[in-house]
């Protein structure tokens, strides 16, 4: 018997969600909570299930794999064999180890050579009562599940704060010791960061120097290989500050408006339940929840982002935009996460979304693409942008995003246009034709 319960959770990429301002995943009921048993074959639902009981997919890493491209390299053998991907979250889950081993026997995935949880500052006891630790244990197992599915062979460092990353500075000087910590006892090259404050909340004397603390260790950090990857946030172009009020005008996350940084984006991926790959819109479901994006009003332009085109240029006016890259991130075509802390009669699958699906699926792309190069390939926008710039990446090597806007209103956001844009980037990968590209070009600049 697979249960599925009636229920979309939203991984919220940073304190930009619409029901608190505290990080994680947020349960969003759809049509309601009702439970509904499924009978299947597997322990998890499948998506023709899904789809026939509940309306929506919910897709599993076979179907994510297939329609990203990423099928054939995992069938050659590139499934982060030799990486170690470092995901950051506060709290952790209690369930972490368990919930994963029954989504890979439940999917036909192998266990991760090394799951390891580390908590170098100290962890506090998981309190199922309390709903800012419900919510981390949530992004955690998104987090651990997904960048697992999408590098098989990958070992995998889970690093938790006791302290919880909110708004403002609010945890995140935590977030920036477990890094350096991550860093400097080698860990790992690719690290995961599905979380973010409001740029404009960190415009204070503290929050200005955190942030250039953050990017100094992000330029030191990328020099010797190391790739991070930042959720853009779900709450389009309108993120709160500490008192959990939007600002009256656009605003962008941090560490994703970072330089340093590549920044995910999110999209409404259409598959069949095949995985075969129809189209993706920018993701932005009308009612508070879209993929963050936009123009930095503090960040300087990086010198990778000169290669965009003159248009982009007076969009820009000198400072840095976000996204990057992108990925499936609307709850309505998300993925199945496990949970199993919840409780007797609770626990079991719940389908997923938010720019914090994309953070995480991006690193374990990125793992497997250290492993087929035979090299890290460390800080990734310069190798993007330069792909851009040539006309390289089109058609076939990233699926160019070009329909949707990410407004908030009454905040005005912006369109999705052909080639970079600011609400899904570049677009979302092929990674049988984009691999070996970017590996190229990211030997040539390095």
């Amino acid at each position: 018997m697979a249960v599925l319960f009636f229920t979309v959770a939203m991984a919220l990429g940073g304190s930009t969600g619409a029901l608190a301002s505290t990080p994680g995943a947020l349960a969003v009921p759809l049509h309601g909570s009702t439970l509904v048993h499924i009978t299947g074959p597997n322990a998890a639902p499948t998506d023709t299930q899904c789809r026939a009981q509940i309306g929506v997919p919910c897709y599993s890493p076979q179907e994510i794999r297939q329609a990203y491209g990423l099928t054939p390299l995992i069938n050659a053998g590139y499934t982060g064999a030799g990486q170690t991907i470092v995901i950051i979250d506060s709290f952790g889950s209690p369930t972490v180890e368990s919930d994963l081993a029954t989504f890979d026997a439940d999917f036909g995935l192998p266990a991760p050579p090394s799951l390891k949880v580390l908590a170098p500052l100290g962890s506090v006891p998981f309190d199922p009562n309390n709903s800012d630790m419900v919510g981390w244990a949530e992004e955690t197992s998104l987090d651990v599940q997904w960048a697992h599915a999408m590098a098989p062979a990958a070992s995998i460092v889970l690093m938790t704060s006791p302290v919880s990353e909110t708004e403002g500075v609010q945890g995140l000087p935590q977030f920036l010791a477990l890094e350096q910590f991550a860093v400097s006892h080698n860990l790992g090259k690719v690290i995961s960061q599905s979380w973010a404050a409001t740029e404009d909340s960190l415009m204070t004397p503290a929050g200005k120097a955190l942030m250039a603390q953050f990017n100094n260790f992000y330029r030191s950090a990328t020099l010797h290989g190391v790739t991070f990857l930042g959720s853009t946030g779900d709450s389009g172009t309108a993120n709160p500050g500490v008192d959990n009020v939007n600002f009256p005008y656009p605003t962008v996350n941090f560490p994703a408006i970072s330089p340093w940084v590549t920044a995910v984006g999110g999209t409404s991926l259409y598959a069949s339940t095949t995985g075969a790959y129809q189209s993706e819109t920018v993701w932005n479901d009308g009612l508070g929840s879209a993929t963050g994006g936009g123009v930095s009003r503090y960040t300087p332009e990086p010198i990778y982002q000169w290669l965009l085109p003159r248009a982009d240029q007076r969009l820009l006016a000198g400072h840095r935009a976000i996204p990057d890259i992108a990925f499936n991130a609307d709850p309505n075509t998300g993925v199945l996460v496990h949970l199993g802390f919840l409780g007797a009669g609770n626990n079991g699958y719940y389908i997923f979304g938010g720019t914090s699906e994309g953070s995480p699926a991006w690193a374990g792309i990125v793992a497997d693409l250290n492993q087929r190069a035979g090299f890290p390939l460390g800080f990734l926008n310069p190798a993007l942008y330069a792909l851009g710039a040539a006309n390289l990446l089109y058609p076939s090597a990233l699926n160019d995003v070009t329909v949707g806007n990410n407004a908030q209103p009454p905040i005005a956001g912006y369109n999705a246009t052909v080639g970079w844009d600011a609400t899904t980037g570049w677009g979302t990968p092929h990674l049988n034709k984009f691999a070996d590209s970017l590996i190229h070009q990211a030997r040539a600049t390095q």
